[in-house]
């Protein structure tokens, strides 16, 4: 099992699936954001079975959403220049194991999910900012062309939804 750590949450992926944290390549932040003024990139690429998933991550527990842009609009730019980073990587990334991963994930079925964690019992200091249904129907149209039937899930969830499990990080104290 393989688990990635983003923020406070902590995602499991199967022995079966092969992720990497893609903006965290060498690739990406050396030679692709460099070009044409900077790119976006999602937190995750996980291939697992016949499908690429372009994993967005978004915690809105502790701090509220302030960014002026639609989260759809956000997760649908990064979905698209995360391929076309992987596209760029799979000849000509610097190190063998992303060549790999993007020549693998760009011969599956792309699949986009976003995990986003908002407030549980919503408050007036915490209150739950973003309709889940309405987002779920912009996101199905920005991404229709990568994926047709985007995910939108949370960590009560994952396991139903997507092939990884997630869970709140331990923290040492």
């Amino acid at each position: 099992m393989t688990t990635l750590i983003e923020g406070n949450l902590a995602f499991e992926f199967p022995e079966n699936c092969a992720v990497s944290r893609y903006d965290g390549w060498a690739f990406y932040r050396n030679q692709f954001n460099r070009v044409g003024g900077g790119s976006k990139a999602v937190d995750f690429v996980c291939i697992c079975g016949s499908c690429a998933w372009l994993i967005e991550v978004k915690d809105y527990r502790l701090h509220p959403r302030t960014k002026p842009s639609e989260l759809h609009e956000e997760v649908a730019i990064k979905a698209r220049d995360t391929l076309a980073g992987l596209a760029a990587a799979q000849a000509n990334a610097n190190k063998e194991a992303e060549r790999e991963i993007a020549r693998n994930a760009l011969r599956k079925r792309w699949r986009v999910a976003l995990h986003l964690e908002q407030p549980r019992v919503p408050s007036r200091l915490r209150p739950k900012i973003i309709d889940a249904a309405t987002l779920r129907m912009k996101l199905r149209q920005a991404v229709r062309s990568i994926d047709v039937h985007p995910k939108i899930v949370d960590i009560v969830d994952t396991a139903a939804a997507v092939p990884w499990t997630t869970h709140l990080r331990a923290v040492a104290a």
